[in-house]
């Protein structure tokens, strides 16, 4: 299945939790905080209003309750609008 968002929607893979510290420590999944990191999968058209400044492959970080939730394939994915991006995290 694909999916391809519409207007200034952006379509996120969310990246996985943090399983150890810096020190070592195992994190058990049910402590495991949500990341608010993900990895740009599709982008929409735009509007003239809302522009879409991101790309496909862009690791980004987006409000913490933005955007709609779907699982795809087994993978977890997050369908938000341009407005709820709040940085690209460059490495």
């Amino acid at each position: 299945m694909k999916i391809k968002p519409l207007a200034d929607r952006v379509l996120l893979k969310q990246a996985k939790a943090e399983t150890k510290t810096a020190s070592g420590i195992i994190i058990p999944e049910t402590a495991q905080e949500k990341t608010q990191e993900a990895i740009v999968e599709a982008v929409g058209p735009g509007t003239e209003k809302d522009k879409i400044t991101v790309s496909t492959g862009d690791r980004v970080m987006y409000d913490k309750y933005a955007g709609t939730q779907i699982k795809m394939d087994g993978e977890d994915y997050l369908i938000v609008k341009m407005s709820d991006i709040i940085a690209v995290i460059e490495r």
